[in-house]
């Protein structure tokens, strides 16, 4: 595919977008080759999956991993058939971690346009990858995940997500003007890829998961989106901006969250101490938890398109999160977590807990730690206040 932008800051005119976009179909093959022979990540299977060999016989156990990646990538010759071969672990991950899996929504918006899906943002690698299989499913094409740069410390981390239809976001550019030349390329790679590309994006309404329940849109992320086309008409008229991107937001709820306790302990951390010093390959440990964790029931829920009266950012991000919270599902775990705090007794929906749900929410808390329960209980009983108007936002 050849992008065609007069993107200011592009070092090649044929392929403005080549450094932060997904790669193409005839990029797969060199990719993959490269990934069966990278080091870092044969060593890291290995210390997964063969950790005695990885210890004694390096050299054997990186070959050994080396020829899995060559078997599991066999006939993998496009961006589609690697995302097939992922569609048949998340058919397994949903069945063996969720005990229910629904989408709602979708059905009313039209298969034929691309949008721009904008959601509420819990797990590092599930909440794009729900999006992508509620979509799969209804056989609907895939959707181009923005991933920050801030997870892409690893050279094959790149490579897996970008194969993945993956685009980078810059987070990690140093000073204003390199921040700026960044933020430009990226909001004219979301505009191409909705308005002419016609390829629907997943982005996350703001930077970093929400670790205390409270899902709230950014408006500088808002102000990101529009500049590409501020850029092209300076007598931009900003709602129409907005419409031409076909925003939609996505809620996603989950029952319960396989990295609860990690986010408990960074939530203390950053109360007690002031800052969390996250571990080098935390985020990767992250994205391991997520997918293999119980998560109980999932729900995803498509929103409706943001029309063209907005006048402000702000204004499309208080929208944003109209739609967000509006679809969150609250599970009784989350009315359990507000009972536990004794907080607004009159929000718990006890008629919807069963004595069940009450046995698994107790197990769960009795393996969280004494000093971590606040901020664990926190998590899941902010959804229902938020959702009845009773959070005090600042």
């Amino acid at each position: 595919m050849t992008h065609h932008n007069d993107a200011p800051n592009a070092l090649n005119a044929a392929d403005p977008w080549a450094d932060i976009r997904p790669y193409t179909d005839n990029e797969v093959a060199d990719v993959l080759a490269r990934l069966a022979r990278d080091s870092e990540l044969l060593d890291a299977l290995t210390r997964f999956r063969l950790p005695r060999m990885a210890r004694w016989v390096p050299p054997l156990a990186r070959k050994l991993a080396s020829h899995a990646i060559q078997r599991e990538v066999k006939g993998v010759a496009t961006v589609r058939d690697f995302q097939m071969r992922i569609a048949s672990y998340m058919d397994r991950m949903i069945r063996t971690t969720t005990d229910a899996f629904e989408v709602a929504g979708l059905d009313k918006l039209d298969p034929n346009s691309a949008y721009l899906f904008i959601g509420n943002h819990r797990d590092i690698s599930l909440d794009p990858a729900f999006v992508n299989y509620a979509l799969y499913q209804a056989g609907r094409d895939t959707v181009r995940i923005a991933i920050g740069d801030n997870l892409l410390k690893k050279p094959y981390v790149t490579d897996l997500m970008r194969l993945n239809k993956s685009f980078i976001v810059p987070r990690s550019a140093r000073g204003k003007r390199a921040m700026l030349a960044a933020y430009q390329q990226l909001s004219a790679y979301i505009r191409y890829s909705i308005t002419d590309d016609q390829h629907s994006i997943w982005m996350a309404q703001r930077e970093g998961r929400a670790k205390n329940g409270i899902d709230r849109t950014d408006p500088a992320i808002i102000k990101m989106l529009t500049m590409a086309k501020r850029n092209a008409e300076r007598d931009m008229v900003f709602g129409e901006a907005v419409a031409e991107l076909k925003l939609v937001p996505v809620s996603i709820s989950y029952e319960y969250d396989p990295c609860d306790v990690q986010k408990a302990q960074e939530l203390h951390d950053v109360a007690t101490e002031g800052s969390y010093a996250k571990s080098e390959f935390e985020d990767i440990r992250s994205i391991v938890a997520g997918i293999t964790g119980d998560k109980g029931r999932v729900q995803l829920r498509f929103g409706s398109p943001v029309g063209a009266d907005m006048a402000t950012p702000d204004e499309v991000a208080a929208e944003i999160d109209r739609q967000v919270i509006g679809g969150y599902r609250l599970f009784p775990s989350h009315y359990l977590a507000l009972e536990a705090l004794g907080e607004a007794p009159e929000l718990v929906a006890r008629k919807t807990i069963t004595r069940q749900d009450r046995e698994r929410f107790q197990a769960r808390m009795a393996a969280v730690p004494e000093n971590l329960r606040p901020y664990w209980l926190a998590q899941y009983a902010n959804p229902v206040k938020h959702k009845a108007g009773r959070l005090t936002l600042t």
